[in-house]
């Protein structure tokens, strides 16, 4: 079979596989598109208005954002706007004393009742709204019907706190939107305009509408459940109603967005996106220390103290030997240490062996010749009684020496 013959049954064997597979994958599965929203990242995950922020440097304005209220920082001028998210409640005096004087001089400042959180008897409004006349009602916070052509059941400010406005002199009510009561005094409002000198207060009960995709809905809100995300500027009707809020000074002057929120910490950086690093980390360390841990077991019992008494060691060896059948060594050590001494105290006598050897011992020693003979002539194994006699009588020899 030629090589082109053999390549040629290759490709065929392969089509054969492979166009019916491909039949049969394009008719068993379909192309689907799905659309997921990332949270959100960098500024976006801290700062609600960094879309709003983006959208108007977009269009040509400058745009600064803050996450507090801080006059020493923030150079207002007059036609500028300010959207301030941040609790006004917790704005000190003289900070909104300085804001209502930037007003008068034709500052356009937007801002929110303080939140509700749970507390029913609430009744904190901070100075800024008080030299307003603006007083929050205390309650449950009920949506606003907002009538739009595409979605006539649309509803605004369903999480926020609604008030009433009783404007002190110099002060003049403008617009206003919400309830009003049998005396057509503005009370229930979700927003009102107020005049303030050359400059315009805009008071809402909530601006939820103008914050970014994906940042969670108030757990307050009847029409939104816990964890939900709100539409914020991705609603058609949301970017309509936040341009007719900033109209009276759009494209005027600087635009300040206080978002009353800090970034995210280093440490909670670290443990909620560095936790691939130091998960490893703690695991690496705790593995260590287990290995390193003495382990607790049984109790085990004390060392047996160190015996240094000589005599305790010589007659526990002596014993030894005894119990063993080896009272002979014992005996023969008694004798090798006599004839030492004998050897440097008596030479003459220690080169001497046998019987001459025990005769000039005793005369030596001036013993008997038969109890010198005794003490040098090795006992029996079993004989205990002779075994200790003869090596009282080397012991007695040796210390006559």
């Amino acid at each position: 079979m030629s090589v082109r013959l053999r390549w040629l049954l290759v490709v065929m064997g392969l089509l054969a596989i492979g166009v019916p597979l491909t039949i049969l994958f394009l008719r068993s599965h379909e192309r689907i598109t799905e659309t997921q929203h990332l949270p959100p990242q960098g500024e976006a995950s801290y700062n609600p208005l960094y879309v709003l922020g983006q959208a108007l440097r977009a269009d040509g304005i400058e745009v600064h954002s803050q996450p507090r209220v801080d006059l020493t920082t923030m150079a207002l001028q007059p036609h500028d706007t300010l959207v301030l998210l941040q609790d006004s409640a917790l704005l000190p005096a003289p900070t909104a004393k300085a804001l209502l004087d930037w007003v008068a001089r034709g500052g356009h400042l937007l801002v929110r009742t303080p939140p509700i959180t749970g507390d029913e008897a609430l009744e904190r409004n901070g100075p800024l709204l008080d030299a307003l006349g603006v007083d929050s009602i205390d309650g449950e916070a009920g949506c606003q019907p907002f009538h739009v052509r595409d979605d006539p059941q649309h509803v605004e400010f369903c999480g926020g706190r609604r008030f009433s406005v009783a404007p002190p002199p110099g002060v003049t009510l403008a617009r206003s939107w919400g309830e009003h009561d049998e005396d057509n005094e503005a009370y229930g409002l979700v927003f009102a305009r107020l005049q303030h000198g050359q400059g315009s207060v805009d008071v809402l009960a909530d601006m939820e509408f103008m914050k970014g995709l994906g940042h969670p809905a108030p757990s307050d809100t009847p029409s939104a459940k816990q964890g939900d995300l709100v539409d914020g500027l991705h609603d058609k009707a949301h970017r309509d109603l936040t341009r007719y809020l900033l109209a009276p000074r759009y494209g005027q002057g600087t635009m300040w967005l206080v978002y009353g929120s800090r970034p995210p910490s280093l440490w909670h950086r670290i443990f909620y996106q560095g936790w691939p690093v130091w998960v490893p980390l703690l695991l690496a360390l705790l593995a260590w220390l287990w290995q390193r841990a003495q382990r607790m077991g049984s109790l085990l019992p004390s060392p047996a103290i160190e015996r240094r008494s000589l005599l305790e060691h010589v007659r526990a060896s002596g014993e030894h030997l005894l119990r063993y059948g080896k009272a002979p060594l014992l005996y023969d050590a008694v004798r090798r240490a006599f004839l030492a001494r004998l050897r440097r105290r008596a030479p003459t006598a220690a080169a001497l062996t046998g019987e001459a050897q025990v005769q000039a011992i005793a005369t030596l020693l001036q013993w008997p010749h038969g109890r010198v003979q005794t003490a040098l002539h090795v006992p029996a194994s079993q004989d205990l009684t002779a075994l200790r006699e003869r090596i009282r009588l080397l012991i007695q020899m040796r210390n006559l020496l």
